[in-house]
């Protein structure tokens, strides 16, 4: 059993779209930000940097345990897509020169995707003050990226080829904001098309059910709003 520490942003939906994908057994330990509980001694023991998502691996791989018996811990989220696809055998490719493409694009999101589009985000939405410069900023260089994962996706059905992988489930839940983020998925058509062939996956449904975008309003189920006028 894997306990999921988790709050219902893109970096924690990632790895909970990977168990959803993969079947692994979980059980969610949801960590509440906005009451602090990412600071709590307990989960600071489990993910030092203070930040979800984190896992604890009740039946580890082995030879990963700090002791035999005993469970792993694992924060930070491309390390936990990393450590989960290479237990489960699942996601990481048939071939090395596969696995060298996907984690080429796990480490492009964890580097610049997730970084851009977050500080786009909190610019756009949650600053207590309008900075013209940063929102500029942050929402030109998350539209370069975009542009990146669009040209990337041009004659392939996923980031690294035919088959879905890692990159793909770490780069989706940072791609559903993209109106807040201030980005039109129109003018990213394959972006838009790989985008639309994961949102309806039956695991992506799953996770994503009931979750709401903090983004927009209070309640509002996070895909609706992300699709919200769009044809």
């Amino acid at each position: 059993m894997i306990d999921l520490y988790f709050s219902p942003t893109p970096n924690g939906l990632k790895v909970r779209l990977f168990l959803e994908e993969t079947g692994l057994p979980y059980r969610i330990v949801p960590v509440s930000l906005s009451k602090g509980e990412q600071f709590a001694p307990a989960f600071l023991a489990i993910s030092p940097n203070n930040k979800i998502p984190a896992i604890v691996d009740h039946a580890p791989t082995a030879g990963t345990a700090p002791a035999a018996g005993e469970p792993l811990p694992v924060f930070e989220s491309g390390a936990i897509l990393l450590y989960l696809a290479e237990k489960s055998g699942r996601l990481l490719g048939s071939s090395a020169a596969e696995r060298v493409e996907i984690l080429q694009w796990l480490f492009w999101q964890m580097a610049g995707l997730g970084p851009m589009a977050g500080q786009s985000g909190y610019f756009r939405v949650y600053a207590n003050e309008r900075v013209q410069f940063a929102i500029d900023r942050y929402t030109k260089e998350t539209a370069r990226l975009y542009r990146v994962l669009d040209t990337r996706l041009a004659g392939r059905a996923f980031i690294a080829g035919d088959n879905y992988s890692i990159a793909d489930i770490a780069c989706y839940p940072w791609i559903v904001p993209h109106e807040p983020h201030g980005q039109d998925l129109r003018d990213f058509p394959n972006l838009q098309r790989w985008y639309e062939s994961i949102r309806t996956r039956p695991a992506t449904q799953r996770v994503y059910e009931g979750v709401a975008d903090v983004y927009t309003q209070p309640g509002k189920p996070v895909q609706q709003a992300a699709v919200a006028g769009r044809s």
